[in-house]
């Protein structure tokens, strides 16, 4: 999507936001946008939304890079060995379909309530997904190319480097993108139920004193966060690493 087209897109969501408002008719239910960006600016200026959206990028950042090297290197050891996914699979559907608030619950009564027990309940709650998506990718490599690989013979890390990973990267980007989307929310609720910073504690905070704007304005200053990621770092990302399909395709 081109810069343009996001920020139409932005302008007609703010649009509808602002329709809303004035159908709802009471500021204290559903702010207008221009409430919004008015508290979004004072907690600015006062520095608080600075330092509780640095402290949940923070443990955004560090679930999702354990949730990423982890769950490759399992999807990837499911998807070459049939034998470890016939036995280890299951594994997988059971960790992929325990509720997430159990894991978080969990590692809080067993870790306590501390830094090490939310990044481990978030990065668990988002590793058995990015495992399943890259084996899933594993199990579509071009066998061809695995056999011009071993007429080579290429070393492994050869292999692994110009074989192997340029060919998941479709499946790499999916799993980063639904990493990031899923893992801030689970954050929130990590948060919400055991931290004493960060957007979920301040959302936790406001929802008790009933304040829609507040927020709001927390909410979606991290959703502007995330939406930098996807579009500055994400796709770049991916389109830079996908140069090899377009060039193989003409």
């Amino acid at each position: 999507m081109s810069w343009p087209v996001l920020a139409c897109s932005v302008v007609l969501l703010v649009m509808l936001w602002q329709g809303a408002a004035i159908m709802t008719a009471d500021a204290t239910i559903m702010p207008g946008p221009a409430a919004v960006w008015a508290i979004m600016m004072n907690e600015a200026q006062s520095g608080e939304l600075w330092h509780h959206t640095l402290a949940t990028l923070i443990r955004v950042l560090l679930a999702f890079s354990i949730a990423m090297g982890a769950g490759m290197l399992i999807g990837i050891g499911l998807g070459l060995s049939p034998w470890a996914n016939r036995w280890f699979g299951p594994w997988v559907v059971v960790f992929q379909n325990i509720p997430a608030l159990v894991v978080i619950v969990l590692c809080y009564l067993w870790i306590g309530l501390n830094e090490t027990a939310a990044i481990i309940a978030v990065a668990v709650n988002k590793t058995a997904m990015v495992a399943v998506t890259i084996r899933e990718g594993v199990r579509t490599l071009d066998p061809k190319v695995n056999d011009m690989a071993r007429s080579f013979r290429l070393s492994r890390v050869i292999w692994v480097r110009h074989i192997l990973l340029p060919q998941l990267t479709p499946f790499i980007a999916a799993s980063m993108r639904n990493g990031l989307a899923i893992i801030w929310k689970i954050v929130l609720v990590v948060e919400f139920l055991g931290r004493s910073d960060g957007v979920g504690f301040q959302i936790h905070l406001y929802f008790q004193l009933f304040e829609t704007g507040y927020v709001l304005a927390y909410a979606f200053t991290f959703v502007a966060v995330m939406l930098v990621l996807e579009y500055a770092v994400i796709q770049v990302w991916e389109t830079r690493t996908s140069r090899w399909r377009q060039v193989r395709s003409t």
